[in-house]
């Protein structure tokens, strides 16, 4: 059998493979929280995320406005598609922050590298509101856009998925789905935060002031929002899992781990193929509904649907006001009945009810229009609430802010052309179900992804021992883990039965061969 337990789906995550102190797991080898450390932890990530997502919002709220200032020669249609393009275009460059934050991440630590992309975001888009106009500079104008665009791609990189680790290794393992629906909590926030303040700014100011300079306002706030992450990340710990990391691996000097080389992403597809491929699914699963609904959608009532600009914002804040109270929820329940469940109905659900609901978003009627939008932000729900709690669950510690950010970002980048590809699709053809049979498409990836997943709840990440809120809990989590152990032993003992019947039937056909051959003993 192979000495890389964590590539053999038998003994995957069983709590003996993980250094303890005496050789055997005993209750001081369960880690405890600190309460206090754990909401410092969940609020730095939490906020972090917000402000990226707040930066989304106030793009795809504001997308016709930006394609008035930044391309006023083209027609409306290419006007939004140019726009949603830079919103776009970023997603290429994301890839590349992933490894390089990944890397460091997995050598640094997670809360250096969160505190370093979090400064990087709140300036780019700090100067998205500095940027003159096409009317002042020209081609200019187009271009200092999509470079502040790329700033941001490059370091949301390595935001949501160091983000969703940090959480994750911070919380006990029976409420790492609760915890971590609040990092997707944050994300709904930052969102509603954008397309509110943008309504505000439009009931406040008349069409001409605010395609003068009224849209400038929501990216100059992302100045104290960024200034408020920072010190809360800088004023976090380090990860439990990072720091037992470095204190227990192969029990090396701390700065030796740090100077060891990282493993290659060529090693790391080749011994972790399976949750590549699994954490790819699962974020095209959730990214594509995301933007379609999030980010595609205001558009869509507005230039295919012909809605005013404020009708099809006051749905969407309401969708999303739905959306933030029903995120802990099902973060909750993942912790009782698993992820699993909720990636698989929530897949189904979305293949079965696309149509039906852009059948209502598409009736003329308000009323059936917010129904149709909120059976989708239901569905997205199902992904959401689980996907920070499962995703840094797939790969061990050592490499797990590298091997997440790479499998993330590639995913992503499909992800990200969601709204600029449908919004052509649909004005290449004229169907407005578009985005209801790619949203059928993505269901089929969901579904397959959901089945070929494993249950990660309530049970440690790889490469770290059990962690629990106190010490009652800890014991509890001990006694589970034990029953675990045996019944992985057992799986264990079977799988070795297995293979010594395949030996003995190799050994059979090797005897025949030689008993063919005369010189052969």
């Amino acid at each position: 059998m192979s000495n890389k337990p964590e590539n053999h789906e038998v003994v995957e995550n069983v709590p003996p493979l993980i250094p303890t102190q005496n050789g055997t797991l005993e209750l001081h080898d369960i880690t405890i929280i600190d309460q206090h450390k754990l909401r410092k932890a969940v609020s730095a990530a939490a906020l972090g995320n917000a402000m990226e997502w707040f930066d989304f919002g106030v793009y795809g709220f504001v997308a016709y406005a930006l394609g008035r200032v930044f391309f006023p020669h083209a027609s409306p249609n290419i006007q939004v598609i140019a726009a949603l393009a830079t919103f776009s275009v970023p997603f290429l460059i994301r890839p590349l922050g992933g490894v390089v934050f990944g890397i460091l991440g997995d050598k640094l630590g997670r809360q250096k590298i969160l505190s370093i992309t979090i400064i990087i975001m709140a300036t780019s888009t700090f100067c998205i509101g500095l940027i003159p106009s096409y009317a002042a500079i020209g081609l200019w104008a187009p271009i200092l856009l999509l470079l502040c665009k790329l700033a941001q791609g490059f370091s949301v990189g390595g935001e949501y998925t160091g983000a969703a680790i940090f959480v994750a290794e911070y919380s006990p393992d029976r409420r790492r789905g609760f915890l971590g629906s609040f990092l997707e909590f944050g994300s709904i926030a930052g969102f509603l935060l954008g397309a509110g303040v943008v309504v505000l700014l439009q009931s406040i100011l008349n069409a001409e002031h605010f395609l003068s300079w009224g849209w400038r306002i929501p990216f100059f706030l992302a100045a104290p929002l960024g200034l408020i992450g920072l010190y809360l990340r800088h004023a976090a710990e380090e990860t439990p899992a990072f720091q037992q990391q470095l204190a227990m691996m192969e029990k090396e000097d701390q700065e030796e781990v740090r100077e060891r080389p990282a493993m290659s992403f060529k090693a790391i597809a080749t011994r972790f193929w399976r949750p590549l491929l699994i954490c790819i699914g699962l974020v095209l699963t959730m990214n594509i509904t995301y933007y379609m609904l999030l980010t595609y959608m205001p558009s869509y009532l507005t230039h295919n649907l012909h809605y005013q600009e404020d009708h099809g914002v006051l749905i969407i804040i309401a969708i999303m006001m739905g959306m933030l109270l029903m995120q802990p929820i099902v973060g909750l329940i993942s912790d009782k009945i698993g992820r699993r469940p909720f990636i698989i109905v929530g897949s189904v659900a979305l293949l079965i009810m696309a149509i039906p609901c852009f059948h209502l978003i598409t009736s003329g009627q308000v009323g059936l229009i917010f129904v149709g939008m909120f059976i989708l932000a239901v569905i997205l729900n199902m992904f959401t609430g689980v996907m920070a709690s499962t995703l840094p669950a797939l790969f061990p510690t050592r490499i797990r802010y590298s091997a997440l950010a790479s499998a993330f970002n590639v995913a992503v980048i499909i992800a990200g052309l969601t709204p600029t590809v449908t919004a052509a699709l649909v004005d290449a053809t004229g169907n407005l179900y578009i985005p209801a049979y790619y949203l059928m498409v993505v269901a089929l990836i969901g579904i397959v992804t959901g089945i070929f997943m494993k249950e990660t709840a309530n049970r440690p990440l790889r490469g770290v021992s059990p962690t629990a809120a106190n010490k009652q809990e800890a014991k509890e989590v001990l006694v589970q883990a034990y029953d675990r152990i045996e019944q992985n032993v057992e799986e264990i003992d079977a799988e070795i039965a297995r293979l010594e019947e395949q030996i003995q039937e190799l050994e059979r056909r090797k005897q025949q061969y030689i008993d063919l051959h005369p010189k052969l003993d």
